[in-house]
């Protein structure tokens, strides 16, 4: 099977999607595992630790969402490179008066 570029391309999104969607689960449910963990260790019995690690894991899961976002927006190549090397941008000469 060949593969052109538009085929590479809705693989790559999948990629991109499926990346955003792990690195949020994980990192809430981490965090939320890791607090009822702790909080059983120390014995707190009120859940403190579970709900300020749930609360990590909710704020990281998002940064590791705007960190792809934003590294896939870079990966784009832009529309317009130069301006300078657009004919149509450039002035004409001045005119003698």
């Amino acid at each position: 099977m060949k593969w052109d570029k538009s085929d590479k391309q809705s693989l790559v999104q999948l990629a991109y999607a499926s990346t955003i969607g792990i690195a949020m689960v994980l990192t809430i449910f981490g965090g939320l595992y890791f607090g009822a963990w702790l909080d059983r260790k120390l014995g707190t019995g009120h859940n403190y630790f579970m709900f300020l690690f749930l609360a990590i894991g909710v704020i990281v899961g998002f940064r590791n969402i705007y960190l792809v976002i934003q590294r896939s927006a870079t990966d784009e190549e832009p529309v317009i490179r130069y301006i300078k090397s657009e004919q149509h941008r450039k002035r004409p000469p001045p005119g003698k008066t």
